[in-house]
């Protein structure tokens, strides 16, 4: 009896499961596989997988770059986001990469006055041609940049490897903590200053006229006041410190004087405006505008010199001369003292001043010029001799001055 009961109960649980299975079978709703566009030119594969059920063995498959990477920009781009990389590693991926064609490009399309190596000026027409290549490569690295990341892309990343022509760094005091969009907007500044002086450049070079340094001078001008209207007036300075014209100028005319940051800092604030008024008419040749010039370059030695102090300038003044660069480069050849510098100028000055009076004298017969003359050098020698010492005046008789 017992075996019986035991026996239908069985029955009626094999068919309450079969009935149940065929039921969730009728009920399993449809599965699909999440599947994306995939480029024509190779398989892309993924891990997006069905739903899991506790009874399955998944076995993943593996993500490999060859996977991802594609000779097509737009489609390397697409493969990129199609696994997921956030917007700002796509960005840097791409500029990187684009970056890198464009300078290879740069290198082997662009002409190199070193490439004409028997000349010794290189031929105006190919420096411009390729000035005009440089500008064009760029608009084009630029457009293609904006196709593949939408407008804006230069806010992400490196600013300094998005702009590789530009001649300034952003960083540093002052400039290094500028928002990325002020950057930004400061490199747009340089880009469109530097598409209006091409511009103006090709013109003229259209034209047959030589370029106009009044009209340069005003290009500089309005770069500065677009400038002026994003960064503060500290920002301003620390950049026109760095790569303004009057800087640069600077910079030249104190080689050897080694100023300190604060006097440069001052000679640059008195020069600055008087400089960009000089450049505003360098080109007149009108009456007024030369007497101008020469009030202007009268000014700025004035300032210069009350700047200075009277020492400071006296040193700045014999930066100037050629004699006493002859002497510093002839003192430090020989491993004279700095201060023998000055000695040797002296002596070199008074010799020249000499040389012109003898010359000059005409109740002396030629002979009798060139005797004095011969004595003139006589005495020159022995007083660098006396300056420089036996030792370092024989490595001067033998290896000549600088």
């Amino acid at each position: 009896m017992r075996s019986r009961v035991l026996a239908i109960l069985l029955v009626l649980s094999l068919g309450i499961n079969a009935f149940l299975t065929w039921e969730r079978l009728q009920s399993k709703p449809s599965q699909t596989v999440l599947r994306r566009e995939l480029p024509p030119t190779r398989t892309l594969t993924t891990n997006i997988l069905r739903p899991i059920r506790t009874n399955i063995i998944v076995r993943p498959q593996f993500l490999t770059w060859r996977d991802i990477e594609s000779d097509d920009y737009t489609t390397y781009v697409q493969n990129l986001r199609a696994i997921g990389c956030p917007e700002q590693t796509i960005r840097d991926i791409i500029v990187a990469d684009v970056n890198e064609l464009f300078a290879h490009r740069r290198a082997t399309e662009l002409f190199n006055p070193t490439h004409e190596w028997w000349r010794s000026q290189p031929d105006p027409k190919r420096i411009a041609e390729a000035a005009a290549q440089r500008h064009a490569l760029e608009t084009e690295r630029r457009a293609l940049l904006t196709r593949l990341l939408g407008p804006g892309w230069e806010l992400s990343g490196s600013l300094l490897t998005e702009y590789p022509d530009s001649q300034t760094t952003l960083d540093g005091p002052l400039l290094g903590d500028l928002p990325l969009e002020t950057k930004h907007a400061v490199r747009q500044i340089e880009l469109d200053a530097k598409n209006r002086e091409q511009a103006y450049l090709e013109e003229a070079t259209e034209q047959g006229v030589p370029p106009d340094p009044a009209k340069l001078a005003q290009l500089r001008k309005e770069t500065r006041d677009e400038l002026a209207r994003i960064l503060s007036p500290q920002q301003l300075e620390e950049y026109l410190l760095r790569y303004s014209d009057t800087a640069g100028k600077l910079r030249g005319a104190l080689k050897d004087f080694d100023p300190s940051p604060d006097e440069f800092r001052q000679l640059f604030r008195a020069a600055d405006a008087i400089d960009q008024e000089l450049a505003s008419i360098a080109s007149a040749t009108d009456p007024v505008n030369i007497r101008r010039r020469q009030e202007l370059e009268n000014l700025r030695e004035a300032k210069i010199a009350e700047t200075l102090g009277p020492d400071r300038y006296r040193l700045y003044k014999l930066n100037q001369d050629p004699l006493f660069q002859r002497a510093k480069e002839t003192a430090l050849k020989l491993g004279a003292p700095p201060e023998a510098a000055v000695t040797l100028y002296n002596i070199d000055r008074e010799t020249e001043l000499e040389r012109r009076r003898i010359l000059a004298d005409n109740s002396l017969t030629p002979d009798e010029q060139a005797l004095h003359l011969t004595q003139t050098d006589k005495e020159r020698l022995n007083s660098i001799r006396k300056v420089l010492g036996e030792e370092a005046f024989r490595k001067l008789q033998t290896e000549g001055p600088p």
